[in-house]
Formats: C-alpha cells, sequence, structure tokens
C-alpha cells in the first residue's frame, strides 16, 4: 500500500507516464544516489581507519611518556632520600656546598649550551 503523503520526490519530476520510460528514469536516479552514497561511505571508512591509527599512535605515545614519569619519579625519590640522608649527617654541610656548587656549574652549562645553540 502506497501512501500519498510520502515526503520523496524524484528528481527529474515527469508526469506519471505509462511504460517503461518512467520506470527506467527512476532506477537510473536510484543507481546514481547508491554510486554517490557507496563514494561517501568509502570515504567515511578510510577517516575513520585514518582516525584510529592516529588513537593508536597517540596512545602509544602516552604511555611512553607515563612509563618515563614513572621512572623519573622514582629516580628523584631516590636522589631526594640520598641528600636528606647526606643531610642528616654530622659534617655534611661541605658536602653539601660542594654539592651546591655542582648544580649551579650544571645548569650555568644548560644555559650556556641552550644560549648559543
Amino acid at each position: 500500500m502506497r501512501r500519498n503523503n510520502y515526503p520523496y520526490q524524484p528528481l527529474n519530476q515527469q508526469p506519471p507516464s505509462s511504460g517503461p520510460a518512467n520506470h527506467d528514469s527512476l532506477e537510473a536516479e536510484n543507481e546514481l544516489a547508491a554510486e554517490e552514497l557507496k563514494q561517501k561511505i568509502g570515504a567515511l571508512k578510510s577517516l575513520t581507519i585514518d582516525i584510529g591509527n592516529e588513537v593508536r599512535y597517540q596512545d602509544k605515545l602516552l604511555r611512553g611518556i607515563d612509563d618515563d614519569m614513572d621512572r623519573t619519579s622514582g629516580f628523584l625519590g631516590n636522589t631526594m632520600t640520598r641528600v636528606v640522608r647526606l643531610a642528616k649527617q654530622g659534617g655534611g654541610s661541605r658536602q653539601m656546598c660542594y654539592m651546591f656548587l655542582f648544580i649551579l656549574l650544571v645548569f650555568f652549562i644548560l644555559w650556556i649550551t641552550l644560549k648559543f645553540k
């Protein structure tokens, strides 16, 4: 049963006629629309695959950064434990002075290197 209030109107609106000419034109319109839809679906599929690849790549990078931060946090924690232990020892003021001068020297060398790079 066909509804009369259906909103679809064919692109090439022709008066209803008897015969296969009207049927052929509708069939051609359907084929054209199907081909356009196939091309759009192919483009969307390609875009979706590219997005998935980019997400996997970004996830890999973030996991690497997370691992690096965990290692750095552990290294920094161990270093701070050693510094606190060194500060608690008696007569460690001379060693603390040397360590402070060493740190200043390292930062100065990094600053010079970055400035003249």
